[in-house]
């Protein structure tokens, strides 16, 4: 991976805050998922669709110091970055639970505010909604350059952190999609690197 920046931490309260005004609290809240929203929402929601988001793509190139790594050995986690277009599902959450759902998934998702959490049209079946997404500008410094597949295999074998390794998140992520019918193929790719470890 390249040089490795200071971790840089943002304050998540007044993200949460931003995200609670601009929803407005007055209907349902939907949350975009592309990767381990999938297959572990930890939110309860009242339905949920297939999705896609234009002009943001998965990869697999967020540096993790926490859930899938340490600071001494980061993993990698997905993230929404721009660029090109994303499957996965919109979940909505019924707007009586929708503020305790929302703390609870911020606890999750952004114990140091690292994600650009941001509003985008998710187009599904029954019509385009306004869904949640946990977003990272390519200024970010958690974001890191491309993974050579030497490298890749490194992070694979050797990253773990609070939630698991950096390998189980990616198969994971990869059996998800597939239950959902949804192609990845650089998933698909990273999953064949995985099973040659």
């Amino acid at each position: 991976m390249d040089d490795m920046p200071m971790l840089v931490l943002r304050d998540p309260g007044p993200l949460l805050e931003a995200v609670l005004r601009d929803w407005g609290g007055r209907s349902d809240l939907w949350v975009f998922g592309y990767a381990s929203l999938i297959w572990r929402p930890s939110f309860v929601a009242a339905e949920q669709r297939p999705a896609s988001v234009h002009g943001w793509h998965r990869a697999l190139r967020m540096r993790s110091r926490i859930n899938r790594g340490t600071p001494e050995r980061p993993g990698l986690v997905f993230a929404l970055v721009p660029g090109g277009s994303c499957r996965g599902v919109a979940y909505r959450i019924e707007h009586g639970r929708a503020r305790g759902e929302l703390e609870r998934l911020w606890e999750r998702e952004m114990p140091t505010g690292v994600y650009d959490p941001r509003w985008l049209p998710c187009r599904t079946p029954q019509g385009t909604v306004q869904g949640l997404a946990f977003t990272l500008r390519r200024d970010s410094p958690s974001l890191v350059g491309p993974v050579g597949d030497e490298e890749m295999r490194h992070i694979l074998r050797s990253a773990t952190g609070r939630y698991g390794s950096t390998l189980e998140y990616l198969l994971e992520t990869a059996a998800s999609l597939r239950r959902c019918g949804i192609r990845d193929r650089e998933i698909e790719r990273l999953e064949r690197l995985a099973r040659s470890l």
